[in-house]
């Protein structure tokens, strides 16, 4: 009987917890969520492993300037604009070809390909590593600020779009004072910041 009860108990505890609410899943800080938005660019370098495939274990694969990456069997794949999760993807998707059911992992080793450039009437004009996100004014202060020469209400973002350049206006001032924010936007990689 003792152990029926015993029984009894056991299987209503773990129905219980079978039909609890999962735990909460907590937010992603800012850290975690610019890694998982993060887009590939010429010059990053990743490790690929293929899970239970020792050919092809932390292959290094760097992010050509026509932003393919070369893998074993597969040739070129474009990996530059993606998210590492959607290169996993891509990988894995050519390779069921030859491997089935294949898991994929991306690991981002440098992202020397995420740099923005500042260039002008700056303290410390140059090339700027990204490793988070950046807007314009962060960016100034990376170059040290503006000299006393520069026409603060005349700053420009250059954005090439294929074979297209995209000028984004830049206030100083206003931003500085709390006003037109919008113009604060977050750079991508290879967008130059001039400052005249």
């Amino acid at each position: 009987m003792k152990q029926l009860f015993t029984l009894i108990l056991f299987f209503l505890a773990f129905t219980a917890s079978a039909f609890a609410d999962p735990e909460p899943v907590a937010p992603l800080n800012e850290k975690q969520s610019d890694a998982v938005n993060y887009l590939l660019a010429p010059g990053d370098l990743l490790e690929i492993s293929v899970w239970k495939e020792e050919g092809m274990q932390q292959q290094q694969a760097l992010v050509a300037p026509d932003g393919n990456i070369s893998f074993p069997l597969l040739g070129s794949i474009m990996a530059a604009g993606k998210p590492m999760s959607a290169l996993e993807a891509a990988i894995a998707g050519k390779l069921a070809d030859y491997i089935a059911d294949p898991v994929v992992n991306v690991k981002l080793l440098q992202n020397s390909g995420n740099t923005i450039f500042v260039v002008g009437k700056v303290n410390k004009p140059g090339q700027f590593p990204a490793n988070r996100r950046i807007d314009v004014m962060q960016a100034l202060s990376l170059a040290g600020g503006l000299t006393v020469y520069a026409d603060n209400n005349s700053i420009h973002v250059l954005r090439r779009i294929g074979n297209e350049i995209k000028v984004f206006p830049f206030d100083y001032d206003d931003v500085l004072d709390g006003e037109h924010l919008e113009q604060n936007i977050i750079l991508e990689a290879g967008d130059t910041v001039t400052v005249p």
